[in-house]
């Protein structure tokens, strides 16, 4: 007799998975595919925002490195550090 209420039980925690993860992970993970084919495709002369919120401009890119100048002052960052471009920040506020 209690067959029928596992069943629903079972339909339930399936269902909340599903919604799991089409809220929740494939975005997250579309968000991070993009992320890593904008790191890619930087080149010097584009400007970008790191995670830190420091606006610049390549000068050059190595191999894990990006050296970027804001304000004269020029700094070396990981490329994991860099956010966006800073057009694609100009867009989003308009």
């Amino acid at each position: 007799m209690g067959g029928g209420n596992s069943i629903s039980s079972l339909i339930m925690i399936v269902a909340m998975i599903a919604i799991f993860y089409l809220f929740m992970i494939r975005p997250q993970a579309k968000k991070q595919k993009e992320l890593k084919k904008f790191r890619e495709a930087m080149k010097p002369g584009d400007k970008v925002v790191t995670i830190g919120g420091v606006h610049g401009k390549i000068l050059e890119i190595a191999e894990s490195t990006v050296l970027i100048s804001s304000e004269g002052t020029k700094i070396r960052v990981e490329k994991s550090a860099i956010s966006q471009s800073a057009a694609d920040q100009l867009t989003a506020i308009k």
